[in-house]
């Protein structure tokens, strides 16, 4: 009897230990993230397994072209991965087939080059209410690569820098497609 209350004792003392080292880090640093959907592609693809930096966006702003893991605005309990395309204080235009960014460096516009995305993939408007969008303080223009199939800012609008999970930082599976995921830096 003596061994057994032994025995579970340091079996406890090693669960309560790898939970204080394993939740802080799950919670706060870094969290697993599977893909689910096709609005990603060809750069995501479905079944996809990726790690997501928690504590970037506490100390630093989303940067043009991250991919970010955020909560769907309009149902907190869903989860959408998509790529920034427009920051705070800018105006996103889908015309012409492309994306035009509108800010006080640009006041003109510039053509967003989009070099991760396939050649000849066009950007469309889908609700007319986003076509033009002037994005507020904290609001960032979220898009899917696979323009064709992504419900991103074009159909909800913008997305409040609240709902940011984090960025994605790694791909872990598939094996063959396994390393560190670069912002396209534009």
């Amino acid at each position: 009897m003596k061994k057994f209350a032994l025995l579970t004792w340091e079996t406890l003392k090693t669960v309560i230990i790898a939970l204080a080292i394993i939740l802080p880090i799950r919670y706060f640093l870094v969290e697993p993230f599977y893909v689910k959907g096709a609005s990603m592609e060809p750069n995501f693809h479905d079944h996809e397994y990726l790690i997501i930096d928690r504590l970037n966006y506490r100390m630093n702003e989303p940067q043009r072209g991250d991919v970010v893991v955020f909560r769907y605005p309009y149902n907190p309990q869903e989860y959408y991965i998509k790529r920034v395309i427009g920051l705070p204080g800018e105006s996103v235009e889908v015309k012409d087939g492309a994306i035009y960014v509108y800010n006080s460096a640009h006041p003109e516009g510039f053509k967003l080059p989009e070099g991760y995305l396939p050649k000849g993939l066009e950007s469309t408007p889908i609700n007319p209410q986003f076509t033009r969008t002037d994005l507020k303080e904290n609001q960032y223009y979220m898009m899917g690569d696979n323009r064709v199939a992504s419900q991103d800012s074009r159909v909800f609008g913008p997305v409040d820098k609240s709902f940011l999970i984090g960025r994605v930082v790694f791909r872990g599976l598939p094996f063959d497609k396994i390393g560190q995921i670069q912002n396209p830096g534009y």
